[in-house]
């Protein structure tokens, strides 16, 4: 017999994409200084091209960035970046434009922490294997909860939206990990500190089975948008017994039938330039065939 191989690790869950993170941003300027021209992200060219809405591609997934009172996520994003020694040099070059903003950004071993101009939290990782074969994605997304509830986020992600969670220490504290399709997580990390109030950022989900989450939603008064035949949303994420409200997150939930699956993404190579211009080097990949 040959190699044996781990065949679970294929598998996915219900969720089997985390599309977009939504937060409103009141500037596209300096909105395109720091996602654009910083961290080397590329505006979609073909949706939301004027000034009210800015959706920024980060390989397969986005940033969706509607112009408005400035929304903080409760947490941070995680990235993968092919190359965070480039990604140091680009946020240097804008780091003048935004110094009257909470723009910040710091190295770490395998990392770089980044700052919004607003006071979003992104960590931008290198590529290594606990990602898989991406090199340029959205991994995860982090939110600090109340302590204690980490074990009921787990059960209603595993019981209403029928996809694995389980619970376990991060960064020393315990947390719900949530899969989010491949080689993507939610983390719902429990948190000592005071949370701020929620003020409606929003995350979008794919899911395989789409009726039977909205049929368990709507059994506990859970719905919140009826959007259209592919896409409903929901808030509350409750505990699954007593219906207590946990931790409050919009999440837009699509089908796989949506218009808008699988639509692929144009990313840019931020290191192409016009004064060393090198044909056939316009496009970055999002995943790379092999990683050691």
């Amino acid at each position: 017999m040959g190699k044996q191989f781990d065949r679970a690790a294929e598998d996915l869950a219900n969720v089997v994409g985390l599309e977009h993170l939504n937060v409103r941003v009141p500037d596209q300027r300096l909105a395109t200084l720091f996602y654009i021209t910083g961290l080397g992200f590329t505006r979609d060219p073909y949706l939301m091209t004027g000034v009210g809405n800015m959706w920024v591609n980060i390989g397969r997934s986005q940033l969706h960035l509607p112009v408005g009172k400035p929304q903080v996520l409760r947490g941070r994003v995680g990235l993968v970046v092919p190359d965070l020694e480039y990604l140091a040099k680009s946020l240097k070059m804008v780091r003048a434009d935004l110094k009257k903003t909470k723009f910040a950004f710091r190295s770490g071993k395998g990392y770089i922490d980044v700052t919004c101009p607003w006071g979003n939290k992104i960590r931008c990782h290198q590529p290594n294997a606990k990602f898989g074969t991406t090199v340029l994605g959205m991994a995860y997304v982090l939110f600090n909860v109340p302590p204690g509830a980490a074990k009921g986020i787990a059960r209603f992600y595993r019981e209403i939206l029928d996809t694995t969670a389980i619970l376990k220490t991060f960064e020393k504290a315990p947390a719900a990990h949530v899969a989010a399709g491949h080689h993507q997580q939610l983390i719902f990390q429990e948190s000592q500190g005071r949370l701020a109030k929620y003020d409606g950022h929003h995350l979008q989900l794919y899911v395989n089975n789409f009726s039977q989450p909205h049929a368990k939603l709507r059994d506990h008064g859970l719905i919140s948008e009826e959007s259209n035949q592919y896409q409903y949303r929901f808030r509350d994420i409750v505990d699954p017994d007593s219906g207590q409200v946990l931790y409050i997150l919009e999440h837009e939930i699509r089908s796989m039938t949506h218009p808008l699956y699988a639509r692929q993404l144009v990313n840019r190579n931020p290191t192409q330039t016009n004064n060393a211009f090198a044909p056939g080097y316009d496009d970055r990949p999002w995943a790379a065939a092999h990683m050691g």
